[in-house]
């Protein structure tokens, strides 16, 4: 199963995300990108969870989405 993540196009717009969502009740995580799916500044949102539903929170809000990616998560 992919990890679900949500590229933003600033670690600002990351760490505003994740409290937004926090409000919410999403769990949001913020993390560096990987090198291959990097734009932007290099940081993403980890949604594991109402994924979905975030991205239309954060659309919502005004928050620049820059793409949603499932990668491997290799923990």
């Amino acid at each position: 199963m992919g990890k679900p993540v949500i590229q933003v196009s600033s670690v600002t717009y990351a760490m505003k995300s994740r409290e937004l969502l926090f409000r919410y009740g999403i769990k949001a995580y913020v993390e560096r990108s990987t090198r291959s799916s990097r734009a932007g500044c290099g940081y993403s949102l980890y949604v594991p969870e109402r994924t979905d539903e975030a991205e239309q929170i954060l659309r919502k809000a005004n928050i620049r989405i820059l793409g949603r990616l499932e990668r491997a998560d290799l923990r």
